[in-house]
């Protein structure tokens, strides 16, 4: 078993790491049906329900500000327990002022679920909060609620950097957030292999998740921490000077894209739709690290110096003869501009969908490794044939030649 623990720091995270969720429990076999190739065990942990009944949700925690997670509660259905509502007073024998917010009201895809009917078609209208599209129920320990900023605020915007960094700081010394939030999903695992993180940048969760890396290199200095972090072409240098030297997959992710095609519809301005794109890539380029056989991701991206942790994500999404090819994403290192690639035209895949920077000042960049994920179709056999030759030898000649390494 090699489990995974999953941070969510920020709303346009959220976005992002609910859609991903989404996608696992869609690989949910059932009774009678054949056995998916994915193994739930990697990012998913049983438990029991507050009425004994046995659970199944996402090793996750989830942080966002007040007012960020919409009708989702802290306390589900599988985990709620029945209050007394004639609560007695105490002590106090004087009149009570009781002060609600308005409630928000359930949407009816939410109102469907829970009822067990086919859930409405959702529209950019109807997605109020990532919350609107989520399909599962999480751990109580899993929903983070940060009451110091509230979602949207003019008075109190949680966007500069530093403001970040400070309430990390704070609250990691009042309630040591590892301890608290991490450390109990950690010590379930029986190997633990990666922790994965999902944030943004360009405003106050940047300094917070750079924080909340450092924290975490020094308490699981030999576990790999996958960060997949959202930007808007803002903040590049300091995001990659602060959090990549302490992570050992660092993709940094354009949203909305750069360049998409003229044949993919979305709105740019709604994160649900962004997301959601950027999720079909995000997920079939790691959807090896969730398969029953395993594979060595890491070591894949790494190169065969082992020395490569910054990485770009660019995808396609083509129609084969059947009009039905899924996603061919790929993953691979930011470039360095004005080298040549020599030999390499015939492995290296161009792609339409590019997550990364734009305004790149050269055509001609150096691909250290990039690693081809296809999904939906069979590869030809010209193209899924792998020449059988010395590993060893080979990985030696491109290390002192300074060549690419292409993967499938």
């Amino acid at each position: 078993m090699h489990e995974i623990v999953t941070l969510q720091l920020g709303q346009r995270a959220n976005y992002l790491a609910t859609h991903f969720w989404n996608l696992q429990e869609s690989y949910f076999t059932y009774n009678g049906e054949e056995e998916s190739p994915v193994d739930h065990d990697v990012h998913f942990r049983p438990g029991v329900g507050a009425d004994g009944t046995e659970t199944f949700t996402p090793r996750t925690v989830i942080y966002d500000l007040k007012g960020a997670f919409g009708t989702l509660r802290k306390y589900n259905a599988l985990y709620e327990l029945t209050e007394d509502a004639n609560l007695g007073q105490g002590l106090w024998d004087g009149k009570e002022v009781i002060q609600q917010q308005t409630p928000i009201s359930q949407s009816d895809y939410q109102k469907n679920l829970d009822a067990g009917l086919p859930a409405p078609k959702l529209t950019t209208e109807t997605v109020r909060y990532w919350s609107d599209y989520n399909r599962l129920f999480y751990h109580p320990r899993s929903i983070v609620q940060l009451n110091d900023y509230e979602l949207n605020s003019m008075i109190m915007p949680f966007e500069d950097w530093s403001v970040g960094e400070d309430l990390f700081s704070d609250l990691d010394k009042e309630h040591d957030l590892l301890d608290r939030d991490v450390r109990p999903f950690a010590e379930e695992c029986d190997q633990l292999r990666a922790i994965q993180l999902f944030t943004s940048s360009d405003d106050a969760w940047g300094g917070f998740s750079a924080r909340y890396v450092d924290r975490l290199r020094d308490e699981f200095g030999k576990k790999s921490i996958w960060q997949t972090q959202l930007k808007r072409d803002m903040n590049k240098a300091r995001t990659i000077y602060s959090i990549s030297p302490q992570s050992s997959l660092y993709t940094p992710i354009i949203d909305p894209p750069s360049h998409t095609l003229s044949k993919v519809h979305f709105d740019p301005h709604s994160e649900w739709h962004t997301t959601a794109l950027i999720s079909s890539a995000m997920e079939s380029v790691t959807l090896p690290t969730r398969l029953r056989q395993f594979h060595d991701f890491e070591s894949s991206l790494a190169g065969d110096d082992g020395t490569h942790k910054i990485f770009e994500l660019q995808s396609s999404v083509t129609a084969d003869d059947g009009g039905n090819r899924q996603h061919l994403p790929v993953k691979g290192p930011l470039t360095e501009t004005n080298a040549s690639e020599q030999g390499a035209a015939k492995s290296q895949a161009k792609f339409e969908l590019d997550f990364t920077y734009d305004g790149r000042g050269s055509s001609n960049s150096h691909i250290f490794n990039q690693l081809q994920v296809w999904r939906g179709t069979n590869l030809d056999q010209d193209k899924g044939s792998v020449a059988q030759e010395d590993i060893g030898l080979s990985r030696k000649q491109r290390y002192y030649n300074s060549a690419p390494m292409f993967q499938r």
